[in-house]
């Protein structure tokens, strides 16, 4: 929170980057052509990305993106055929798993 209280009353997590944004917008405030080339920029994304967490969001949703075209890109390779599931016993033995289940 911008009062510099957390939740359990400490110090909030996100006032660290707002206390750096403010005292860099006091030190540039006179001066226009650093306020122009937006030296305080890059500390007030710092602050939004720790309030709202959009780009760690972005770079988790492209992960799992990525991820899946390359799952859907290369099957698995090892993947059991159905006759080697057959051969388990897991399917089309139900009578001899119930004779094993009933001794």
């Amino acid at each position: 929170m911008a009062s510099g209280y957390g939740v359990g009353g400490g110090v909030g997590r996100c006032y660290p980057y707002w206390q750096e944004y403010m005292a860099c917008y006091v030190m540039t405030k006179e001066d226009k052509v650093l306020r122009e080339q937006g030296t305080c920029l890059p500390r007030l994304e710092d602050y939004y990305e720790c309030l709202h967490h959009k780009k760690e969001y972005a770079r988790a949703a492209a992960m799992q993106l990525a991820l899946r075209k390359a799952e859907k890109a290369h099957p698995r390779e090892n993947a059991p055929k159905l006759g080697q599931i057959r051969s388990l016993g897991l399917l089309g033995h139900e009578d001899d798993s119930k004779e094993m289940l009933q001794k």
